[in-house]
């Protein structure tokens, strides 16, 4: 630390101020009046508190963070021995036949039973998931614990972390990758854009950058979207049908994703399927979601708003049970064959595919809150709004003859069957009074 000799200088008593004389480039000062030894004094001590409180005070705060520094990409630390173990551990397959599959977003509400249903029939799963707050972690750790029960790890951790995922395919030589992670919902996209790019778009790149280069290169099946459909008047969706007038900005990111999989399929030889959800719903599920949302909020007696389409017309969606999407998934990673590339280039023409994973039946949202009621035994409070231009669409409906065809996809638990099991989960984990029967 710096040392203020002319205050080590100064006198203890009053007096003549003389300078050292081994300082030959300080001249002698002499005070011959009160006055100006009193203003040399002043001075002196001003200086020395001025100098106290510069080097004791705390440094100003450095400027917020930007969007993309806000989102760590390693939440908590990976590596080492013990680590690795952990990871081999969670990936040992149990038979020559059984797949080894990285999961990613595997705390999110389909990763959950996919993870799940993986590891039961004997396939080796990791999971990867950075636990966002888009909404309640809470809900999320549960997840993450029930995945431990049934011993699946799953690393905290970023898909755009390209150190982390280069790891755990040195760790493990995965045969496939369920890709699950993503920024969800519609309407948050008019909120935080910049989230659905990272997540969607460079996160997407970057896993398959990873893959490319992986060897042996995995097969990848992940998860698209209904959305894509946007504003498509024609129904029921069919995979045939154009999707290039998305309604939203998530919309937009999957389908960017859908010809961003075209790429690395067409340079790589990844083989890559993608399933283009509709309206996923039942236990563990996101509370964005309207069943979800509705149920607490019948439950709290709040006012529930529902939209209808232009000149009164009916908002329709095709909810499909989560267990009929899982069943879909795994076909999915069944039937996807190897990929061709080796060192990251291609070798021969691979597989690219997409499918409608959809329950075919359209339900009115107004029939959704009418068997919720039924449930839960509780009246609605509601209101009826026009539908807003919020990246919503009117309707979906599902077109799934391609998935019947090529993965024996068929779905078989309708909405009212779906939603008893949903109520009954969400009164078990929120702790609520249950009705006296079902």
């Amino acid at each position: 630390m710096t040392q203020f000799k002319p205050i080590d200088s100064i006198p203890s008593t009053p007096g003549k101020f003389k300078s050292e004389k081994s300082l030959p480039y300080i001249h002698r000062i002499r005070i011959h009046s009160s006055l100006p030894k009193l203003t040399l004094w002043s001075f002196l001590f001003l200086a020395l508190i001025f100098v106290f409180f510069l080097l004791l005070s705390p440094p100003s705060p450095p400027p917020p963070p930007s969007i993309a520094s806000r989102r760590s990409l390693r939440s908590t630390p990976w590596g080492g021995p013990a680590w690795e173990r952990r990871v081999r551990s969670s990936a040992r397959v149990r038979s020559k036949t059984a797949l080894s599959v990285l999961v990613t977003g595997a705390a999110g509400f389909v990763g959950t039973h996919v993870a799940t249903a993986l590891k039961r029939r004997g396939d080796g799963v990791l999971g990867i998931d950075n636990f966002n707050d888009y909404y309640d972690v809470a809900l999320k750790n549960s997840r993450k614990a029930l995945l431990d029960r049934a011993g699946v790890l799953v690393v905290d951790g970023d898909i755009n972390d390209a150190d982390l995922l280069r790891k755990l395919f040195d760790v493990v030589a995965f045969t496939h990758v369920m890709h699950l992670a993503a920024q969800a919902g519609v309407r948050y996209a008019m909120e935080n854009p910049n989230s659905y790019v990272h997540s969607n778009i460079a996160g997407f790149v970057n896993l398959l950058e990873v893959c490319k280069s992986a060897n042996p290169q995995p097969s990848i099946v992940w998860a698209s979207s209904s959305s894509v459909y946007g504003l498509n008047s024609k129904v029921p969706f069919s995979e045939k049908d154009r999707t290039d007038h998305p309604a939203s900005l998530y919309a937009a990111t999957k389908k960017a994703d859908e010809a961003i999989a075209h790429v690395y399929n067409h340079i790589y030889g990844l083989s890559i399927t993608g399933l283009r959800f509709f309206t996923v719903y039942g236990p563990w599920g996101r509370p964005d979601m309207a069943y979800f949302f509705f149920t607490r909020d019948i439950l709290k007696r709040r006012v529930i708003t529902v939209f209808e389409g232009p000149n009164h017309g009916t908002v329709a969606r095709d909810f499909t049970y989560i267990d009929d999407i899982v069943k879909g998934c795994l076909a999915a990673l069944d039937t996807a064959k190897k990929s061709t590339g080796s060192g990251g280039k291609k070798r021969g023409a691979a597989q690219l595919r997409v499918f409608n994973l959809g329950n075919t039946t359209p339900v009115p949202v107004s029939k959704l809150l009418s068997i919720l009621e039924k449930l839960l035994k509780v009246k609605a409070k509601k209101r009826v709004l026009p539908l807003p231009r919020n990246g919503d669409v009117q309707f979906t409906h599902a077109n799934i003859s391609l998935a019947y065809k090529e993965l024996g996809y068929k779905p078989t638990t309708n909405l009212e069957t779906g939603l008893k099991k949903f109520v009954k989960w969400y009164l078990s984990y929120y702790d609520h009074k249950k009705p006296s029967s079902w």
